[in-house]
């Protein structure tokens, strides 16, 4: 399968370690992805105010991609989800799609329905699979309890963006425990991590925020695991705004999948983002930073 690597806004401009983590674990499980620097935006964020703006931005980065010949590969659940829903809507809505050609056309680009949109996991399964990962893996986590994090967009719409389940998924728990970690059950597992209200209303999008930490705590979780950055960044926000303002500590670190499998691939830590900020970074926003994760579990 022939990819091109497509960044996330917020891992571009506050997490740029997880798109580096990204690549470096995608080549040394032999997975060639290929950087394009004419993307644009996946639309996302204009979705509730201008919906033909979403369609457009992501119907042209879906119209460069086939005129490159690559399929998309993105480690963001929302630019997963957005650029999946388009490509659904150009499929079915014939009108639609003449519309947006029409646009595009402008810019020498045709959309035809020949390209994919793939999110890292799916391509973890599909490409690598479960077995051949395990062989890979030259450490294993020992005793680690992971909560894991699917995110809004990876599972629903369940018939455009058909990953897995909604109600009962599987494929990122089996992902993490072939690293040797256990993947518990809590009862928050499915619930929105509260990133969408991040600006909007703070105090829900932090509310939501603090009942997934708070029930990934009582499940005995060490870490909170997700695929996606925008999630990442918000746990970590919110941990950090939670403990500022209302003096609650959940001691539960986040880390991205990738950044997990990556420690046991053998992958130097410094390739995938891993180090202490110490007390000179602390003016730093906290989306800039990762914390600091003891590997002592790693054998």
């Amino acid at each position: 399968m022939n990819l091109a690597f497509f960044p996330c806004c917020i891992s571009s401009a506050f997490l740029e370690q997880y798109e580096t983590a990204t690549k470096v674990v995608m080549a040394e499980l032999g997975i060639e992805v290929r950087s394009r620097r004419d993307f644009n935006c996946c639309g996302y964020p204009l979705k509730g105010c201008n919906y033909g703006a979403y369609i457009h931005l992501s119907a042209k980065n879906l119209a460069l991609s086939e005129k490159h010949g690559f399929h998309l590969l993105t480690p963001c659940g929302c630019c997963y989800g957005s650029l999946k829903h388009v490509e659904t809507l150009l499929k079915q809505n014939s009108c639609l799609r003449d519309d947006v050609n029409s646009a595009l056309a402008r810019e020498g680009l045709e959309y035809a329905g020949t390209t994919a949109v793939k999110h890292v996991l799916e391509v973890l399964l599909e490409e690598v699979g479960i077995e051949k990962l395990q062989s890979r893996l030259e450490k294993r986590y020992q005793g680690v309890k992971v909560a894991t994090h699917y995110g809004c967009h990876l599972l629903r719409p369940r018939k455009i963006v058909n990953f897995d389940n909604p109600f009962r998924p599987v494929k990122f728990d089996q992902l993490v425990e072939a690293t040797g970690a256990e993947s518990i059950p809590w009862s928050e597992k499915l619930e929105c991590c509260g990133a969408p209200l991040l600006g909007v209303n703070d105090p829900v999008a932090f509310s939501l925020t603090g009942a997934k930490l708070g029930s990934a705590k009582r499940a005995k979780a060490d870490y909170i695991c997700s695929a996606c950055p925008c999630c990442h960044a918000q746990f970590e926000k919110a941990r950090e705004v939670l403990l500022s303002e209302h003096g609650v500590d959940f001691k539960l670190p986040s880390i991205t999948y990738i950044q997990m499998l990556g420690v046991c691939l053998g992958i130097e830590e410094r390739l995938l983002g891993f180090f202490d900020p110490g007390p000179a970074a602390l003016g730093m926003p906290c989306a800039l930073r990762h914390q600091s994760v003891s590997l002592d579990t790693v054998q």
